[in-house]
Formats: C-alpha cells, structure tokens, sequence
C-alpha cells in the first residue's frame, strides 16, 4: 500500500507559477513510476508528468518547457514545478504511483489538489 498526500494547489493569475507537492508513505525509490495527472470539468484523467525509478521522466506535449517533475527521496516527495500556467491547465491534479507486480500493476492515487488559473 502507498499512500499520497498532495498539496499546494491554489488560484494563480495566468502566466503565474504553482509548486505541487506528493508526499509518499513510502521510499520513492521503490515506487516504479510516480507521476502528476489531471481531470479538468467535463474531460478524462489524463498524464501530466511521470518519473520512473529510472529517473526517466515523460511530459503531456501541452506542458513541455513549462513544467518540470522532480523527487526528493529523502523525504519521500514528488514535485510538480509549474511554469507559465495557462487557463486551460486549470483542473483538479492527482499524484499517481505505480508498483509493477510480477503479474498486475497496483495504481495507487491521493486526493487531489485543484489548480485554477485566472485569464
């Protein structure tokens, strides 16, 4: 079991920058793939940006160059820098971490943390 607790969303003037924050109830380097996901109103869960126990990191095409992920394994903490918001990065973010098992993926997910960005 991994529990994750995300903070540090809030309301931010476009063109403005949010720091996101996934604390893990484990050592993030056992986690195999950790990474950020958003649901905006009306529209599917989709892939911000992970990081694999490799360090191999994948971006959404629409916050490439602007968001940067990164993990501080001493404290067990996922960041999300994000840079020159844009309103249509407004929706609710959820920190994601996957655990390959010999046969199945376990899909562990936090609360959620909304981010709303003004025009």
């Amino acid at each position: 079991q991994v529990q994750l607790v995300e903070s540090g969303g809030g309301l931010v003037q476009a063109g403005g920058s949010l720091r996101l924050s996934c604390v893990a109830s484990k050592r993030i380097s056992s986690i195999n793939r950790i990474g950020w996901y958003r649901q905006a109103p009306g529209k599917q869960r989709e892939l911000v940006a992970s990081i694999s126990s490799t360090a191999r990191t994948n971006f959404a095409d629409s916050v490439k160059g602007r968001f940067t992920i990164s993990t501080d394994n001493a404290k067990n903490t996922l960041y999300l820098q994000m840079n020159s918001l844009k309103p249509e990065d407004t929706a609710v973010y959820y920190c994601n971490a996957q655990v390959f098992r010999a046969w199945a993926t376990d899909d562990y997910w936090g609360q959620g943390t909304q981010v709303t960005v003004s025009s």
